[in-house]
């Protein structure tokens, strides 16, 4: 039976990185049996085999190097069960955060491929929705580069917890503006989130109710034209303009689309006389 292996038979043995091997010797978590002075060849014998087994095993059930050699050099079993019931938990609040993302980026597909149904472009349509809630900015913008200048400010506000990724970023006309006929300045910037917590003093609730929306490919300085659509069709109906308006780019922003790409939607809140 062989007595010796080195550290590239290990290697091989174990599927361990030569350099990983080398790394647990130098912090002493996993170290030879002897190294040959002459030439520092790393030797290891039979009876580590286990030991290097159970290393493996804790690593791969996520628990660091420091807490498996904490383990390893303190034997017990309870303290053993402590860290395997903490990395249980652990990756629970994991499994909890990806389902979350999932959840989003399932939201985000139906949402892109709904937008680009062309039967929906340029016609008026009332929509029922439930609440949604919102992080938002009261500013004033009049240009792209205020949108952008505002949006970084908001995720700053956020604590950075802001995924533009997953959540519908829109802008606010405010309910007087429309009322006048004044299509040229937002008054707010917001992101639609969803079970997020934020602070309360941005929090924007879009009441549940009938939005009178259309729908346009172009980007947000095309939109003045579709509010006075908007505003003209209200008005016929004999609605009442109840809230600040939703201005939303349907399609990503993070998808770089060029302009004749981008769909936008405007909704109106309304009540119905």
């Amino acid at each position: 039976m062989k007595e010796f292996f080195t550290i590239g038979e290990i290697s091989k043995l174990f599927d361990i990185n030569k350099k990983t091997l080398r790394y647990y010797d130098e912090i002493g978590l996993f170290k030879p049996s002897f190294v040959n002075k002459d030439n520092n060849y790393r030797y290891y014998t039979l009876d580590q085999f286990q030991y290097l087994e159970t290393i493996k095993y804790l690593k791969e059930l996520g628990l660091s190097l420091e807490k498996i050699k904490y383990n390893l050099n303190n034997v017990n079993l309870e303290e053993v069960i402590n860290s395997l019931e903490e990395q249980s938990n652990i990756i629970d609040e994991k499994i909890s955060e990806l389902q979350f993302i999932k959840k989003k980026i399932n939201n985000k597909i139906i949402q892109i491929k709904e937008s680009t149904r062309d039967d929906l472009l340029d016609i008026i349509r009332e929509v029922n929705f439930d609440e949604r809630q919102a992080i938002r900015l009261k500013n004033s913008i009049k240009t792209d580069y205020d949108i952008e200048f505002c949006l970084r400010k908001l995720i700053q506000m956020s604590g950075g917890k802001i995924f533009l990724t997953y959540g519908l970023v829109g802008v606010s006309i405010s309910k007087d503006d429309l009322i006048s006929g004044n299509f040229d300045e937002y008054k707010s910037i917001f992101v639609i989130i969803e079970e997020e917590k934020y602070d309360k003093s941005l929090m924007k609730i879009f009441p549940k109710g009938t939005y009178v929306c259309i729908r346009f490919k172009g980007i947000h300085k095309d939109a003045p034209p579709y509010y006075e659509k908007l505003v003209n069709y209200i008005r016929k109906q004999g609605y009442e303009i109840l809230d600040e308006s939703l201005e939303m780019e349907l399609t990503d922003p993070s998808l770089s689309l060029t302009d004749e790409e981008v769909i936008m939607e405007l909704q109106i809140l309304v009540k119905k006389s």
